[in-house]
């Protein structure tokens, strides 16, 4: 979600820290709402705040890319599971109106990175960009150029987008838009057979998005009607289990052999309360395909891995 720059509310700032402070403790491994929610790790930095999306490295152990949001410079951030920064890229040549998500996908024996400018608080741009680049062999601090990128357009007029997923089985980018109600799933082609602008195609509309009850919009209205948005997505190394994340939820949706994305996500999803983020908006498979990383968008940000 685009926004200035600003520093952590303080009473976020101290329920992340409480929150470290109770893991640290050895409180059973366990920080969150969700038994299966371990912290990883946390992230300090303030060269990551505003992150915006997350992948784990397929050519890195115990490595993820992290990117922030639109308004800040053209990079990637390769850090430890343990939320250090390791090293720090620049993209040569590639604009950042603002970047939303980011996937780790493997294609003809090379191991790359799908990065989304596709953010659109506004709903006023007409075209939206996706860039590939090849994962570096070398966490030192370098400059990458795009293997090659895609532009696209919705099919139906502007709507804004903070999830993505890479099936390179399939030759699919999968998008998940963010605001409308049920989310809507659709694809453009991951390496297009022309240079021109693409379309999205739709596939399916998200089912079993958990809706706010009525004592919950009374409480927060605005809460509540953020709890469903889409914040980001992401494609398990077997290509059969697409995790969605809310705000406030994860969901799953498995794919059944031989069966499409637009069918597999029209049958309702398997959702679990995510633990507690300052906002949540990154979201990756481990390389393993195991467990889940998450963090949020302030620093300091717990990191999690959340076993589904």
């Amino acid at each position: 979600m685009t926004r200035a720059s600003r520093p952590t509310p303080l009473p976020t700032a101290l329920a992340v820290l409480a929150t470290l402070a109770l893991a640290l403790a050895g409180c059973s491994g366990s920080t969150g709402d969700e038994p299966g929610s371990r912290l990883s790790g946390a992230l300090v930095d303030p060269q990551l705040s505003e992150i915006s999306g997350l992948a784990a490295s397929r050519r890195h152990r115990d490595v993820l890319w992290l990117h922030d949001d639109g308004g800040n410079p053209e990079r990637l951030f390769a850090v430890s599971t343990g939320g250090a920064r390791r090293a720090t890229f620049r993209l040569a040549g590639v604009p950042k109106t603002d970047w939303e998500d980011i996937a780790a996908f493997e294609l003809d024996g090379r191991r790359y990175l799908l990065i989304a400018d596709t953010g659109d608080n506004g709903g006023l741009r007409r075209t939206l960009q996706l860039h590939v680049v090849e994962e570096p062999a070398t966490l030192k601090n370098a400059r990458l150029k795009p293997a090659w990128s895609i532009a696209f357009r919705w099919p139906d007029g502007a709507r804004d987008c903070e999830a993505v997923a890479v099936d390179a089985a399939r030759g699919q980018v999968l998008l998940v838009s963010k605001k409308r109600q049920p989310p809507e799933l659709f694809a453009v082609p991951l390496r297009p057979t022309d240079t021109g602008l693409q379309t999205a195609t739709l596939l399916g509309r998200l089912a079993g998005v958990p809706r706010p009850d009525a004592a919950a919009v009374q409480r927060s209205p605005r809460g509540a009607r953020l709890e469903g948005q889409v914040t980001a997505a992401d494609l398990s190394p077997d290509g059969r289990t697409l995790a969605v994340m809310t705000y406030r939820y994860l969901l799953l949706y498995r794919r059944a052999p031989r069966q499409d994305w637009g069918r597999a996500v029209a049958q309702p999803a398997r959702v679990q309360p995510l633990p507690w983020l300052p906002q949540a908006e990154a979201l990756g498979w481990a390389a393993d395909g195991r467990s889940l990383y998450a963090t949020g968008e302030f620093v300091p940000a717990p990191l999690y891995r959340i076993a589904p």
